[in-house]
């Protein structure tokens, strides 16, 4: 994990309109669900411009809806430049969003890039994009990230609960 304290976070997808909105959500409310909510800032951003300014997907709104979470009011953004200064994790929704991510940071802080799945959950895995697909598809997606957003939980506390003597405690 990152050695520097993880106090922002950034959640990134291509449109910002289904998958990054989404898990913008869905983690504020797992880590408020654990008393940590206002510990962390948290946002989401896309690697491109065209939904700039749009609502999250109304299949997102619905699923993140069902399950007592309101992204309604999220608008779709570009990241920019400074966001890779200003939050100690980025993370992508799939491979190319990391990809595409970290050919635009600057080299000092690409560390702070990873793949949602991958840091979350230790799963090189992507969560697929559900743009083109049906209510089902959202609804799986939401899944993914409510089991990767628990484990980050988890992770994020586990570090914030260990020694600072640089001996990992027993009981993590």
């Amino acid at each position: 994990m990152i050695a520097k304290p993880i106090n922002s976070i950034l959640l990134v997808c291509l449109g910002n309109i289904c998958r990054s909105p989404l898990a913008e959500g869905v983690l504020r409310a797992v880590l408020s669900e654990r008393g940590c909510g206002g510990d962390v800032v948290l946002d989401s951003a896309a690697t491109s411009g065209w939904e700039v300014g749009s609502a999250p997907d109304s299949r997102s709104i619905a699923i993140a809806s069902r399950h007592g979470i309101d992204i309604s009011r999220q608008r779709a953004r570009k990241i920019m430049p400074e966001d890779f200064h200003r939050f100690d994790l980025i993370l992508g929704m799939d491979r190319s969003n990391v990809a595409d991510l970290k050919a635009l940071a600057p080299t000092a802080v690409r560390d702070r890039i990873h793949l949602f799945l991958e840091f979350a959950e230790g799963k090189p895995l992507d969560v697929a994009d559900p743009y083109y697909e049906d209510r089902e598809a959202f609804a799986s997606v939401y899944r993914m990230i409510r089991e990767a957003s628990e484990a980050l939980a988890t992770r994020l506390a586990a570090r914030v609960s260990t020694p600072d003597s640089g001996q990992a405690s027993s009981t993590t």
